[in-house]
């Protein structure tokens, strides 16, 4: 018995299991990044100011150190529309006319059969469109992950949410301004630059929303 279609089917299905992954990072990918550790300054001994226990006067809460915490608030929206026409028309016609042979026209039984007319009529119309829109509002608190020598801060962190039906998180990385942080902490989403934004889910609302390994398999290998 040839078994070479049968192992061939399983692998064709076990790449479509793989292509139907979940998108960018799994869960559990952004673990809170933990601060940086300093050495704390010796006391000194017979002096009211002690550098371990200082208070910086005028700074604010804003996040600027690897570890601090910032508030990224969801604003995204997408929209887009597009739409084709094509009309296209062609109308040709032939004629041969009467061909004279040895001084006259070519008959077969009285009936001139070298006289021939071409008319060929060609349409073609075609119309298309297609429109999609996206939105995603809320927020999610992140952890600095690294400190750019300009300043820039990464940033990255997940939520989970453990509902009764199944479990839903979102994610995000990406780079932001400390100038774009606000007096709250807070930044909006599109001023995350090369933003990496995830909102999927597992459980039995996703799995019922996801076609089964044949449905990916027709859908998307099948050659026909």
């Amino acid at each position: 018995m040839n078994k070479a279609p049968f192992v061939a089917a399983i692998a064709i299905l076990g790449l479509s299991a793989c292509g139907s992954l979940r998108m960018g990072a799994q869960p559990g990918s952004y673990p809170p990044t933990p601060p940086e550790v300093y050495a704390p300054a010796p006391p000194t001994s017979g002096a009211i100011y002690q550098p371990a226990r200082n208070l910086t006067l005028f700074d604010d809460v804003t996040a600027r150190r690897v570890g601090d915490t910032v508030t990224i608030v969801l604003a995204e929206r997408t929209q887009a529309s597009k739409s084709a026409s094509t009309d296209a028309q062609k109308d040709s016609s032939i004629n041969t006319g009467l061909p004279i042979l040895g001084g006259g026209t070519v008959t077969l039984n009285g009936d001139e059969i070298l006289s021939n007319k071409w008319e060929t009529k060609q349409d073609f119309g075609g119309k298309g469109s297609s429109s999609q829109s996206n939105q995603l509002n809320g927020s999610i608190t992140v952890t600095v992950a690294e400190v750019y020598p300009n300043g820039n801060l990464l940033v990255r962190g997940e939520k989970w949410l453990t509902l009764n039906q199944g479990e839903e998180f979102v994610q995000i990385s990406g780079i932001i301004r400390s100038a774009d942080i606000e007096r709250n902490n807070s930044v909006p989403s599109f001023k995350v630059a090369d933003a990496r934004i995830t909102y999927s889910g597992a459980g039995a609302v996703a799995d019922s929303n996801r076609p089964g390994f044949l449905a990916r398999f027709f859908l998307k290998l099948w050659p026909l």
